[in-house]
């Protein structure tokens, strides 16, 4: 019989420790529950975000659950999520993405909340060839890489604040003025999104020919605005917009209003998750926000009813909020599109369920989902809503629908 020296058993168990850990375990689908994986931002700069995504993740996923779950191969299935804290770093939900797949065996995918976050993960998805339904990552550039796994239930981001510059001509004819007058002071979080948000808006300032008079880029760490804001006072431009997650909305409605500065239109993304109304209600009264979804929408499915179901069902689960994130709400909806693909399916591959992900067209509470050829939904538009004096958002469907709380105007 070969003997073996305590040194050769020894490398024998470290290899056979090493396989064990970097092969997949079998969690994709545990006994009668379907496993989703998700890398989230529970910590760091994007963690208020994050939250709300998860909620919306959790609060779609017991629905599912409590109607039955999922049908595939004649069995019910229910759904359950795999969460990791991302710690809004890119490197880190990159990393995670990998060990969900790698050492979790999860091989169905929610997004990150973020493009930064989701464009970190995507290359990873794709090559293990793991469909991932995201809901929080709007950039343009995250649909132009020929990526075949990755959906977005949302928009894309340079649709989110070109209506703000739609309204400004609007409102300028209706005094008389052309708009090629109006003047635009921006200020951007220097990141894809906030980028991708800001060739929007010179993109439909160009049509108008109107005139951009501060085009700033800002830091990472969004806590002083002070600078732009000075230079804003002094040149006094009809519009200002601002977009920089939820930490720049904050930091804008809070410098504005220390600093009482008045501009005819206001606008931004990430009011109702920094909740500007509620922190700074004076400075918010007629701000213009960028919103995927309005709860007074029309569109319904069988699962939550219409928007307006969805959202009083949200904040029974969630007393907490007085203004429901649009980003729970698309959160909800990407969970939606995996029920639907793994009945529509009928089974648990993945390239079966890519390609029905793929073929979806199907309308529920959050909008129409229908995907490109590029995973992004061409079949949802962006909304506005204004803040009005008492903290409430109100749809912006027409111009006539906008106020002027503010003191300045044209």
């Amino acid at each position: 019989m070969k003997s073996f020296s305590f040194k050769t058993i020894s490398a024998i168990a470290t290899l056979s420790a090493s396989l064990a850990l970097s092969a997949p375990a079998l969690a994709k689908v545990e006994g009668d529950t379907i496993i989703l994986g998700a890398a989230i931002s529970l910590t760091g700069k994007y963690s208020t975000n994050g939250l709300h995504t998860q909620r919306g993740y959790d609060f779609a996923v017991d629905r599912i659950n409590d109607l039955g779950g999922v049908k595939v191969g004649g069995k019910s299935y229910k759904l359950s999520v795999k969460y990791y804290d991302d710690e809004s770093t890119p490197a880190r939900a990159a990393q995670l993405a990998e060990r969900l797949i790698q050492q979790d065996g999860v091989e169905y995918m929610l997004g990150p909340y973020g493009s930064g976050l989701t464009k970190a993960m995507a290359p990873v998805s794709e090559k293990f060839g793991v469909p991932m339904i995201e809901a929080e990552g709007a950039s343009r550039s995250l649909f132009t890489q020929g990526y075949k796994y990755l959906f977005a239930v949302l928009s894309t981001s340079e649709q989110y604040l070109a209506p703000v510059v739609e309204l400004a001509a609007a409102k300028a004819k209706a005094a008389g003025k052309e708009p090629s007058s109006v003047t635009i002071a921006m200020a951007f979080e220097n990141d894809p999104f906030s980028l991708d948000v800001r060739e929007g808006i010179v993109d439909t300032a160009k049509k108008y020919n109107m005139r951009i008079v501060i085009d700033d880029k800002l830091p990472a760490d969004l806590s002083d605005m002070s600078a732009t804001l000075t230079k804003v006072k002094a040149i006094k431009p009809d519009v200002l917009i601002v977009s920089g997650h939820s930490k720049g909305a904050a930091t804008a409605a809070r410098q504005i209003d220390e600093m009482t500065l008045q501009v005819p239109i206001v606008g931004m993304t990430h009011c109702e998750a920094a909740k500007v109304q509620e922190k700074f209600p004076a400075a918010a009264n007629g701000f213009l926000c960028a919103t995927q979804w309005v709860e007074s929408s029309p569109k319904k499915d069988k699962y939550f009813g219409n928007a307006s179901d969805w959202n009083a069902g949200f904040k029974k689960a969630y007393p907490e909020y007085t203004s429901v994130p649009y980003q729970s709400a698309q959160a909800s909806a990407a969970v939606l599109v995996w029920k639907e693909a793994f009945e529509a399916a009928n089974s648990f591959d993945k390239k079966q369920l890519r390609d029905a992900i793929a073929a979806t067209d199907m309308e529920t509470f959050y909008g129409h989902i229908r995907f490109s050829e590029f995973g992004n939904n061409i079949a949802k538009p962006m909304f506005m809503r204004q803040i009005d004096g008492d903290g409430n958002y109100n749809a912006i469907i027409t111009p006539d629908d906008m106020v002027w709380p503010r003191k300045a105007q044209y």
